[in-house]
C-alpha cells in the first residue's frame, strides 16, 4: 500500500440519506418529529404500566421493558444525525462510532430477545391459562429480562472488541446516517475474516435463537387456537397476539431488508429498511400495543384525568388566596369603621 493509504482514521464521515440540502432539511424534520413521538409515546406507555396496579402483570412488564429499549435504541442513532445536520457537519469520531456500534448491537439485539420472551408469555397465557400465574412468576420474568440484557451486551462486546482490532486507512466515508457495523467493516483495510466468521456464526445464532422461539411459540398457539370450540375464544386469543405479531413482522421484515440480501452497494431499499428498523419501529411500537388494548387506554385516561385534576387544583390555589385576602381586607375595613 501507499503511504497515504496507511493513514490511521480518527473520524468517519456519515454521508446521510441524501446529499441534496433540500432533501436533507426534509429528512431532518421527519427524523426530529419521529424521534419526539418515539420518546413521548414510549414514556407514556412506561408511565401507564408503572402507575396502574392493574397493569402489573408479566405481559405489561415485558412491554415496559421493550419501550425502554426502544427509547435507548432510537437514541443511539437519531440524535447524532440531528446534531450533525444542525451544526452542518458529517463527522463522527472513531470512539463515538465504536460506541454507537456497541449500543446499536446491544439494544437492537435486546429488542429481538424481548420479542421472543413476549411470544413465550403469550404461549403460556393461551396454552396453559390455569398455570399462567405459577409459570410466569415475578422472579422468572425478571430473570428472563436480565438474561436478555446480559446476553445481548456480551454479544455487542464481542463484536466491538473484534472491530477495534481492525485498521482503518484513508477511506472513512460511511454511506449512512449512523455507523452501521456492516458498512464500517467494509471500510477496513485489515483482514476481516475473523469478524465475518464471527458475525455469521455467533451473530446468526443470536439472531436465529429468538426467532425460532417466536416461531415455535406461535406454532403451539395456532394449534391451540384451532382446537377452540367457540369463535369468541379464537377472536380473544388472536386479539391478544395481534399487536405482538405486527411488531414482530415489522422488526424482522426490516432486518431481512437490510442484511439478508446480496448487495454490492448501498441502495435505496437498504436506506428505507434502515429507517424502518432504527426510527419507525421504535416509534410505532407503543401505538400498536395501545390502540387495540383497553387496559392501556384506561390507564392513559386515568393519567390524563389525574393531571387535569392536579392542574385545576394548582389553578385554584391563587384564586383561594386572593379570595381570603380580599375577605380579610373587607373585615379590617369594617372594624376600622
Amino acid at each position: 500500500m501507499d503511504g497515504d493509504n496507511q493513514t490511521t482514521v480518527t473520524e468517519f464521515l456519515l454521508l446521510g440519506l441524501s446529499e441534496e440540502s433540500e432533501q436533507e432539511d426534509i429528512v431532518f424534520g421527519m427524523f426530529l418529529g419521529m424521534y419526539m413521538v418515539t420518546i413521548s409515546g414510549n414514556l407514556l406507555l412506561i408511565l401507564a404500566v408503572t402507575c396502574d396496579p392493574h397493569l402489573h402483570t408479566p405481559m405489561y412488564f415485558f412491554l415496559a421493558n421493550l419501550s425502554s429499549v426502544d427509547i435507548c435504541f432510537s437514541s443511539v442513532t437519531v440524535p447524532k444525525a440531528l446534531v450533525n445536520h444542525m451544526v452542518g457537519s458529517k463527522c463522527i469520531s472513531y470512539m463515538e462510532c465504536m460506541a454507537q456500534i456497541y449500543f446499536f448491537l446491544a439494544f437492537g439485539t435486546t429488542d429481538n430477545f424481548l420479542l421472543s420472551v413476549m411470544a413465550y408469555d403469550r404461549y403460556v397465557a393461551i396454552c396453559h391459562p390455569l398455570h399462567y400465574t405459577l409459570m410466569m412468576s415475578p422472579r422468572l420474568c425478571v430473570l428472563l429480562v436480565v438474561i436478555s440484557w446480559v446476553i445481548t451486551h456480551l454479544h455487542a462486546l464481542l463484536h466491538i472488541l473484534l472491530m477495534v482490532q481492525l485498521t482503518f486507512c484513508s477511506h472513512n466515508a460511511v454511506p449512512h446516517f449512523y455507523c452501521d457495523p456492516y458498512l464500517v467493516l467494509k471500510l477496513s483495510c485489515s483482514d476481516t475474516f475473523i469478524n465475518d466468521v464471527t458475525a455469521f456464526a455467533e451473530g446468526g445464532m443470536i439472531f436465529m435463537t429468538p426467532f425460532v422461539c417466536i416461531v415455535v411459540s406461535y406454532a403451539y398457539i395456532c394449534s391451540k387456537v384451532l382446537k377452540m370450540p367457540s369463535a369468541q375464544g379464537i377472536r380473544k386469543a388472536m386479539s391478544t397476539c395481534g399487536s405482538h405479531l405486527s411488531v414482530v413482522c415489522l422488526f424482522y421484515g426490516a432486518i431481512l431488508g437490510i442484511y439478508m440480501h446480496p448487495s454490492s452497494s448501498y441502495s435505496l431499499q437498504d436506506a428505507v429498511a434502515s429507517v424502518i428498523f432504527t426510527v419507525v419501529t421504535p416509534m410505532v411500537n407503543p401505538f400498536i400495543y395501545s390502540l387495540r388494548n383497553r387496559d392501556i387506554k384506561g390507564a392513559l385516561r386515568k393519567i390524563i384525568l389525574r393531571s387535569r385534576i392536579s392542574n385545576s387544583r394548582v389553578k385554584m390555589i391563587p384564586r383561594c388566596h386572593a379570595f381570603f385576602s380580599s375577605l380579610k381586607k373587607s373585615r379590617w375595613v369594617q372594624c376600622s369603621a
